[in-house]
């Protein structure tokens, strides 16, 4: 338990202000982001929201995966979502490099042969987000009312690029 020591200290702070005990599982915004677990995105305040207001889906490179599609017929049907934004983010590690790069990354770093796992990069981000938004689009069992919307978010400046 050493290694969480700070985690559990900074939850005890955390309990001390912790104001959002009257929020509920649905997002209040109707809003579902599917972004990258990058530890530079911080999804609600990059679109001006707070706790409750959205459902955030994280994964490496921000793809829709067939378990994105299942949280989000969840969310489209039984948690307020009827809007989604797909945002990858420039100078991410899955648009870098391809397959085998990353494969070879980790069996150097960690001696682990990861060659079963298909992590998704991309050379074509544009293009891969252009087929992720397709892919919700086209998903039969969402909530037919449901938008969506790419853009790309630039991690140096904030910005962020709307695609389709």
């Amino acid at each position: 338990m050493d290694k969480f020591d700070d985690l559990l200290a900074a939850n005890k702070e955390f309990v001390g202000t912790f104001t959002s005990e009257n929020l509920t599982g649905t997002a209040v915004k109707g809003l579902a982001i599917v972004t990258c677990m990058d530890s530079r995105i911080d999804p609600l305040s990059i679109v001006g929201m707070s706790a409750g207001d959205a459902k955030i889906l994280r994964n490496a490179g921000a793809r829709v995966t067939e378990d994105v599609l299942r949280t989000l017929v969840l969310a489209t049907h039984l948690l307020g979502v009827n809007r989604v934004l797909v945002m990858p983010h420039t100078d991410c590690r899955m648009a870098s490099t391809d397959e085998a790069g990353i494969h070879a990354a980790i069996e150097k770093k960690s001696g682990v042969d990861t060659r079963s796992l298909d992590f998704q990069t991309t050379s074509d981000q544009r293009g891969a987000l252009i087929k992720d938004i397709t892919k919700i689009e086209s998903y039969p069992l969402l909530a037919h009312e449901v938008k969506v919307m790419g853009a790309i978010y630039d991690v140096k400046s904030g910005t962020l690029t709307p695609i389709n």
